[in-house]
C-alpha cells in the first residue's frame, strides 16, 4: 500500500511563523514540521491547541484521542493520501510563464535503484498535479550514496569504490537516462545533480545526452568550493548552487513516529503488531520531493512544499 504524505503550500496563511526554522537548520526539520502541521490542520487541530494539550497534561476532550484517520485522508487507486488532497483546487495564482519552478527529488537510502524510474515519474506527476502546471523548469536529483566534501574532491572515485555501492555509478547513469526521457517529453526544461565534485562530473558527463546545467552542493558550515570544481563547472557551463538539505531526509523511524499513535503522531499506524487502532505493516519511505515556485519579476516564493511516498506492507487494515 502506498502512503502519499503532503505538506501542501507551506507559504500559506501564517504557517511559516509556526514551521519556519533558522536558515542553518537542515531541510528535514522543515519537512517534518510541515507535515505534522498539515496533518493537524486536516484534523482541525491548531498547533497551539496540540502543544497546550500535551503541555498541560489534558486527558479528556477532543485532543486526547485522535480522530479516525479515514475522516481526513483519502484513498485513490490503492494509495492513501495523507492528508486528503483535492486536485481540483487552484494551484498557482498567475500563468505558469510567470514562475520559475524548481523541484528537487531525493532518492532515499536502502531503496533499490531499479525503482527509480517509477519513482521519478510518480514524483513529477504529483508535483504537476499539485501546482496545476504542465512542466517544471529545473529538476535536481539527489542520489543517496553521494555526500559532498570539499576535502575529498580529488578522491571521489576511491570513496565510491569503498562505500559498498560498486554499482551505484551505473545506476546513476541508468537513472539519468530516465530523466532525459522525461526531459524529451517536455515535462522538464533543465536537469541538475547534487553533491557532484569535479572528478565525479568528469566521469559522469560522457554518459549523458543532456548534461546537467546545475550542480547543487552542500558546503556544510564553513567549507569552500574546491577550485578544481569551480574551474570544471565553468568549463562545462554548469552553475554551482549551494543548499543545506539532508541526504537522508526521511528516515524510516522518523516516518513511523510521524504516522504513529504516539504524541505528535498522526494516528494512522497501529500502536502494536496486534493492535486494532491503525494500519499494521512494515513501513519503508521511498522518495521525497521538494518543490518551489518563484515569481520571476519579484523573486518571491509563492508556493513551496514537500511530497513524500512510503510503502506499507499491510497485514491488517481496520474495516469501516
Amino acid at each position: 500500500m502506498k502512503l502519499i504524505l503532503s505538506t501542501s503550500n507551506i507559504m500559506q496563511g501564517g504557517r511559516q511563523s509556526v514551521i519556519r526554522q533558522p536558515l542553518t537548520q537542515k531541510s528535514n526539520v522543515e519537512l517534518i514540521d510541515s507535515l505534522r502541521y498539515n496533518f493537524l490542520a486536516s484534523q482541525h487541530i491548531t498547533p497551539t491547541e496540540h502543544t497546550n494539550c500535551h503541555t498541560n497534561g489534558h486527558t479528556n476532550g477532543t485532543l486526547s484521542s485522535k480522530p479516525d484517520y479515514r475522516t481526513w485522508t483519502s484513498e485513490h487507486e490503492g494509495a492513501l493520501y495523507i492528508p486528503e488532497v483535492d486536485f481540483s483546487q487552484p494551484g498557482l495564482v498567475e500563468e505558469q510563464s510567470q514562475y520559475d519552478i524548481t523541484v528537487k527529488l531525493f532518492y532515499l537510502p536502502g531503496i533499490p535503484a531499479s525503482r527509480r524510474c517509477a519513482h521519478t515519474r510518480e514524483a513529477i506527476d504529483l508535483v504537476l498535479k499539485e501546482l496545476h502546471v504542465k512542466s517544471i523548469d529545473l529538476l535536481i536529483v539527489s542520489f543517496p550514496s553521494i555526500l559532498f566534501d570539499a576535502d575529498d574532491d580529488s578522491d571521489e572515485e576511491d570513496a565510491e569504490q569503498s562505500s559498498g555501492e560498486p554499482d551505484e555509478f551505473d545506476s546513476m547513469v541508468q537513472t539519468w537516462r530516465v530523466l532525459e526521457s522525461v526531459h524529451e517529453q517536455g515535462m522538464i526544461a533543465q536537469l541538475g545533480v547534487a553533491e557532484f565534485g569535479s572528478e565525479r562530473l568528469a566521469r559522469f558527463l560522457p554518459h549523458t545526452k543532456i548534461k546537467p546545467c546545475v550542480d547543487q552542493i552542500n558546503l556544510k558550515d564553513c567549507c569552500v568550493v574546491p577550485k578544481s570544481l569551480i574551474l570544471y563547472a565553468k568549463q562545462e557551463q554548469i552553475q554551482l548552487l549551494t543548499h543545506n538539505d539532508c541526504n537522508d531526509i526521511l528516515p524510516c523511524g522518523t516516518t513511523r513516529e510521524l504516522l504513529g499513535p504516539g504524541e505528535g503522531g498522526a494516528g494512522i499506524l497501529a500502536s502494536a503488531p496486534e493492535a486494532n487502532d491503525g494500519i499494521q505493516g512494515d513501513l519503508e519511505p521511498q522518495w521525497v520531493v521538494k518543490y518551489t515556485a518563484v515569481i520571476k519579476d519579484r523573486g518571491v516564493v509563492e508556493n513551496k512544499g514537500y511530497i513524500a511516498l512510503a510503502e506499507l506492507d499491510t497485514r491488517f487494515k481496520p474495516q469501516p
